[in-house]
């Protein structure tokens, strides 16, 4: 197993007046890589936990029993490993919790600060394609002390972006901002966009934590939007078992 510190990596760039930062030490890193696999890890932000690559944004599922059996859900660090062809990566794979294997041709450069660790995935969600840009968007999100919603609402918002990346970064959109609800109403209104898109963000609405896009839903439902998009916001409202969404089927129904 080759060892890259970052030490090493920051005299490879001596040359540059301004000290580099540990977002830069990855793209250096990536570029004198060349060609293989680059591993570090960072700090999860508060509540993800994992067992590999299962992992939950409840800090509450952190640990499960029934009294004969318990699971443990460790609360990080990610770990990422990148595939790297021609000095850009071709591949991001991350895990939450858990050990590096060995890896006899994998490069190790240790822990990066999380909130350099996001930019730099937001960067690559925003800038790459395909399965790397959409996992990066995933890898973003994960770090903690990064700020990474601005970014998911420019990819959702982009038409000239793959649908699927589109639709990733909505629903990490809502993992990610604790006001993330206000932007997804955003996107589900907008008649110009996308309509898968627009359905995604109806989704992520459904998936806010403490009801907070039931509201949101119903003003949908009741509204005279696409009535694909209205159809899905009634369709999460039956699955919220929310009172709010209850009374608003009893409404529906006494009124033909």
């Amino acid at each position: 197993m080759k060892t890259l510190t970052i030490g090493l990596i920051l005299a490879a760039g001596a040359l540059a007046c301004a000290p580099l930062g540990a977002q830069d030490a990855i793209s250096l890193a990536v570029r004198r890589v060349s060609s293989g696999t680059l591993r570090f890890q960072f700090k999860a932000r508060p509540g993800v936990c994992g067992s590999g690559q299962s992992m939950s944004f409840n800090s509450r599922e952190n640990s499960r029993h029934n009294g004969e059996w318990e699971s443990e859900c460790e609360p990080g660090p990610v770990r990422v490993a990148l595939d790297i062809s021609d000095g850009a990566p071709t591949a991001v794979r991350f895990y939450v919790g858990g050990r590096w294997g060995a890896a006899l041709n994998a490069t190790e450069i240790g822990g990066i600060a999380a909130s350099d660790a996001g930019a730099y995935f937001a960067r690559l969600a925003e800038s790459g394609n395909g399965k790397v840009a959409k996992e990066a968007v995933v890898v973003a999100t994960l770090a903690d002390s990064s700020t990474v919603w601005p970014t998911l609402l420019r990819i959702a918002k982009d038409d000239r972006r793959e649908r699927d990346i589109r639709k990733n970064a909505v629903f990490w959109l809502g993992q990610a901002a604790s006001d993330a609800t206000a932007q997804l109403n955003g996107l589900a209104e907008d008649e110009n966009g996308d309509v898968e898109v627009r359905k995604q963000a109806v989704f992520a609405l459904s998936q806010r934590p403490h009801g907070d896009g039931v509201e949101p839903l119903l003003n949908i439902a009741r509204g005279k939007l696409d009535p694909r998009i209205r159809r899905q916001a009634i369709f999460w409202l039956g699955q919220s078992g929310d009172p709010r969404a209850v009374s608003y089927f009893e409404e529906v129904l006494t009124r033909h």
